[in-house]
């Protein structure tokens, strides 16, 4: 694990966390439909699009990078 640079002792595991994800949207009005497209979505279309398999590492990537950046078209009201 890793040490505290200033007094050389381990941190305590309570107060370690998970970085916290925030989704960030995109607005492109007049390139994306009604619906919302993830960013992982994207990429997998795109790679499909060239012959590129999605693979079981792809599929979570994917997921990751739709709950960070979404892409959406007019704003919803």
């Amino acid at each position: 694990m890793f040490k505290n640079s200033m007094n050389g002792t381990e941190p305590d595991p309570k107060t370690l966390r998970e970085p916290e994800l925030h989704t960030y949207r995109v607005r492109l009005p007049g390139f994306i439909a009604e619906e919302e497209v993830g960013l992982g979505d994207l990429i997998k279309r795109a790679t499909s699009a060239v012959g590129i398999k999605p693979c079981a590492g792809c599929e979570r990537r994917a997921e990751l990078l739709n709950r960070w950046v979404v892409f959406s078209g007019w704003h919803r009201r």
